[in-house]
């Protein structure tokens, strides 16, 4: 079978706004994503698939479909705590880089990006552990995921 994911489309309905960094990061994380990535529903839905990332009643929803099974549609949900702290602190560290770099010394810039750095792989352990016995997935694919997470979850 193919475990990997050839397109992934996002809840765009529920995001309220991109600002150039965030989109720029959410292009990034698509394409790397796309380049390589292992993806494998515990189900045994057969792949590749097409991923859709959404959030419904406070709850992130991988909506799964294979590519090759008639279309077959599989959805997971995961509860959005847990994440929350992650996502915040990592947008608020995010924030604070993209500004060091126009402004500031590079031992601010490298500081801030250990600390965007490590939130973010906090944020992906975090998410290959909520999809353990349901999605089995790479760091790498972990991390571009918790890269689109954060977008999709941004309501502010």
């Amino acid at each position: 079978m193919d475990f990997h994911i050839v397109e992934v489309t996002l809840d765009e309905g529920s995001i309220v706004r991109w600002n150039p960094e965030i989109d720029r990061e959410r292009k990034v994380a698509i394409y790397d994503l796309l380049e390589a990535n292992h993806f494998a529903p515990a189900s045994g839905l057969p792949g590749p698939y097409c991923l859709r990332l959404e959030i419904q009643d406070n709850r992130l929803v991988f909506c799964i479909q294979s590519v090759c099974s008639s279309g077959a549609i599989e959805a997971i949900p995961l509860p959005l705590s847990g994440f929350r702290r992650i996502i915040k602190d990592y947008f608020t560290v995010c924030e604070s880089y993209y500004n060091a770099i126009k402004h500031s010394p590079l031992k601010r810039i490298e500081a801030l990006d250990m600390g965007r750095r490590s939130l973010h792989d906090e944020g992906s352990q975090l998410l290959l552990e909520r999809l353990e016995g349901k999605i089995e997935i790479d760091f790498s694919t972990a991390r571009r995921l918790f890269t689109l997470i954060c977008v999709v979850q941004l309501r502010v």
